[in-house]
């Protein structure tokens, strides 16, 4: 499978996207709050011949922690809108985790670029308890993630030692996986640490609590667009982000959306495990009835 890296000039610079394959069917994924273009690799092993699957590192992830603020998801999106138009031909658009939220409000602003959309984990407003501060379900929900972020390791091994440890990851560890995190890593040993700059957290977070943006984007779609989800959530258990009495509830508001669980996978291998990577490109390559 060939892997070919490029730029992609952006508001203040340039965005690296990933690309895997050759096709002339394209489709754009677009990955998590603390993740990288390189998430979807498992994914784009299981496209069906004749497609091209493109991510970009988003602005503070991957290759493109260079690129300034501010964050929030309005600009992921727009950097994202850069990506599709570099590529033309209207693409399949994909999202996982918070990278569905993004993808969501990147083709409810410009519908005329995608053929259609496809949600992994992620899309639907999440809810947040009245008189619970934002920053204790932040907390709560990528509690491990933001703590990676502010730690250093001092080789290579110990930041994969780290992610095998990993309650999600348990029995589930794969080439694909490890290609990712050695992905992620940058600096000299004894001072290893993530790519992901700590300052896109905030914003970005805030904004994916946020209820109405993604609301009134649910609203509007017309077409078939799936929702995939897993039965289990970050740290392996259940329940999983979306859970199915959400999911149930928008599905019941939103007759466009294609809910689909995924069995036997939690938020992570849903892209990596192969047949959870499997469930994801056939919904990214088969139109949904």
């Amino acid at each position: 499978m060939q892997l070919r890296l490029f730029d992609v000039p952006v508001d203040g610079g340039e965005l690296r996207v990933l690309q895997w394959g050759t096709g002339r069917r394209v489709a754009v994924a677009v990955h998590g709050i603390t993740a990288s273009a390189m998430s979807w690799q498992a994914v784009a092993r299981q496209m069906p011949s004749g497609w091209t699957l493109a991510a970009p590192d988003l602005r503070g992830r991957g290759f493109s922690a260079h690129l300034p603020g501010p964050y929030g998801l309005e600009r992921h999106a727009a950097d994202v809108t850069a990506v599709l138009r570099h590529f033309g031909g209207r693409p399949v658009l994909a999202g996982h985790s918070m990278g569905a939220y993004v993808a969501l409000l990147t083709r409810d602003a410009h519908p005329h670029l995608t053929r259609r959309l496809v949600l992994v984990e992620g899309g639907l407003p999440l809810p947040v308890p009245d008189g619970v501060d934002p920053e204790v379900t932040i907390e709560a929900t990528i509690g491990p993630a933001i703590t990676r972020l502010r730690q250093t390791f001092a080789s290579t091994e110990a930041y994969l030692d780290f992610w095998r440890a990993h309650p999600a990851l348990a029995g589930n560890w794969t080439a694909d996986f490890e290609a990712y995190a050695r992905y992620d890593l940058t600096g000299e040993p004894p001072g290893m640490r993530s790519r992901v700059a700590e300052a896109v957290l905030s914003p970005d977070s805030h904004d994916v609590l946020q209820e109405k943006p993604f609301a009134d984007a649910l609203g509007r779609l017309t077409q078939p667009t799936p929702l995939l989800t897993a039965p289990t959530g970050f740290l392996g258990e259940p329940p999983g982000l979306l859970p199915p009495e959400l999911v149930a509830a928008w599905t019941g508001r939103v007759p466009a959306l294609r809910p689909q669980v995924v069995p036997d996978v939690n938020h992570y291998t849903i892209l990596f495990d192969r047949r959870g990577a499997a469930a994801v490109a056939r919904a990214i390559t088969t139109v949904a009835a």
